[in-house]
């Protein structure tokens, strides 16, 4: 503000090429030296070594569907129960008729897809979730190291039915 009203004017005061291309070049250069190497580590580490289970995951509206493809194209569906079938120690909206079965203490892959719509394979416990796109196979991995039940739902919203469709992983 008191540019304007100053009456001293001193000619670099406005014009400075060179330290403006020294503060928009130096940290540009930086900012490489940094994302280069990142970059690398970055696809090194989305890498999977070795998993001892590959799950495929495939979303239906409202329904998934899974396949073990290690096991000779082990495949099932898996619903939601109704409310009304539900035993007593089940939980409602959660509980599925075919559990995923996952062996404890092992590196396993999943690859999401989607038949229909976009669907998002969550289990909020062991911190999964991977976007399930039709035409796209996305992967990840996880490791569950204790025995027991994970419960997990879709988490993408997929249309009217999105909330019944639950994901039970049982560790063994």
């Amino acid at each position: 503000f008191m540019l304007f009203f100053n009456q001293y004017i001193n000619r670099f005061l406005l014009h400075g090429q060179l330290i403006e291309m020294i503060w928009t070049i130096l940290p540009a250069i930086i900012l490489l030296f940094i994302a280069l190497p990142s970059l690398r580590l970055l696809y090194l580490l989305d890498e999977i070594n070795e998993p001892s289970v590959t799950l495929k995951s495939i979303g239906h509206q409202w329904y998934w569907s899974y396949e073990y493809s290690d096991f000779n194209n082990v495949e099932f569906d898996s619903y939601m129960i109704p409310t009304n079938e539900l035993s007593n120690d089940g939980f409602r909206l959660l509980d599925v008729d075919n559990r995923i079965i996952l062996p404890m203490n092992s590196q396993i892959r999943i690859l999401v897809t989607a038949a229909d719509v976009i669907h998002s394979w969550t289990i909020p416990a062991l911190g999964v979730k991977v976007d399930g796109t039709p035409g796209r196979l996305n992967q990840t991995n996880f490791f569950i190291n204790r025995p027991g039940l994970f419960y997990g739902q879709c988490s993408e919203i997929c249309g009217a039915n999105h909330s019944f469709m639950p994901i039970v992983i049982e560790s063994v």
